[in-house]
């Protein structure tokens, strides 16, 4: 492979949404309140289950971890695109560039395999409570989160090792609004077909692979709520797993669309929309999935409110229904 001339500093430029100038504002105002909300929502929810004793389970323990990705992934991406949307200067260096493709292709890996762990979690508690307690233990935990993180570092170095090999020549204009892998290869003078090939392969592999632990997961799941006897057992076993299949949607329909069609004809715009899902929408929701329809987050969240807010400061409680 070539190595990349470095004679001429290279500048990449973020078009983001300028197509549309007259949404600039609204566009940042939107942005920038789910930003608000994906930053309060996740970090509260690591806040709630660190806290209380009564979230050092397995389940909540991948939910920490699931709320941490969620708020790094947040933040690397969103600043620079509220900061695009205000400022006439779109420009960003290489290695700022370099580094935040890495960095969110790390960030939505780990994330979909910690999904993945999420749905054996929910199997193994609901297939065999019995013995739920020895076959998801605290060693095992850690290294499936540990497994998910080193997987989602590896597969991005090696598209970044690709990507620092191609050439690219001064001003290159990215029609996205943050370094998406094939928006950044498109804007090189190289031949792109291996990283093309490569990101192809890595997607698909990291889509079948957990889309299968997850399928199967749930066939099981679903087998054994039917046999069920109990209507409100059901109901229960039912509510603890719709949670998680909507944030799964949201997530992988995504990244299906984008990623895992090749030769995808979708414009640019379609590209740019999708991505604002999974990049911004679903780490702004799976905080509020998990948590509104969770009594004991809902319950743990307000008895936090009470102990850390003087009393006269949380009157509005009444406005809100029951608990």
């Amino acid at each position: 492979m070539t190595a990349r001339n470095v004679s001429v500093e290279t500048i990449f430029v973020l078009l983001g949404f300028t197509d549309y100038p007259e949404l600039q504002i609204p566009l940042f105002l939107m942005f920038l309140i789910m930003y608000v909300v994906t930053m309060v929502g996740n970090l509260g929810m690591m806040v709630i289950i660190k806290i209380n004793p009564k979230f050092h389970t397995p389940m909540y323990f991948f939910l920490s971890h699931l709320s941490f990705v969620d708020f790094c992934y947040s933040s690397i991406i969103t600043p620079k695109l509220l900061e695009n949307l205000v400022m006439a200067d779109k420009s960003i260096f290489y290695a700022s560039c370099m580094l935040q493709f890495f960095l969110a292709c790390t960030a939505v890996v780990t994330e979909s395999f910690l999904l993945a762990m999420m749905s054996y979690d929910h199997f193994v508690a609901i297939c065999n409570p019995l013995l739920y307690t020895v076959a998801m233990s605290p060693r095992l935990c850690a290294l499936l989160v540990a497994g998910s993180y080193l997987w989602g570092m590896l597969g991005p170095l090696v598209l970044l090792c690709y990507a620092l090999q191609l050439n690219f020549f001064g001003y290159n204009v990215i029609n996205h609004f943050f370094c998406e892998y094939t928006a950044l290869i498109a804007v090189s003078s190289s031949d792109t077909y291996i990283p093309h090939l490569l990101l192809f392969a890595y997607a698909t592999f990291n889509e079948v692979s957990t889309l299968l632990i997850i399928l199967a997961s749930y066939v099981l799941i679903f087998a054994t709520v039917l046999n069920i006897c109990s209507a409100s057992g059901r109901r229960k076993a039912f509510s603890t797993c719709a949670s998680h299949l909507m944030a799964i949607t949201i997530f992988h329909g995504t990244i299906l669309s984008l990623y895992c069609v090749p030769n995808s004809k979708n414009s640019q715009q379609t590209i740019k929309v999708a991505s604002v899902f999974y990049t911004m929408v679903s780490p702004m929701l799976n905080p509020l999935i998990y948590s509104l329809r969770n009594k004991d987050v809902k319950d743990a969240f307000w008895k936090f409110i009470d102990t850390k807010i003087p009393s006269h400061c949380t009157n509005f409680k009444g406005y809100f229904p029951s608990r």
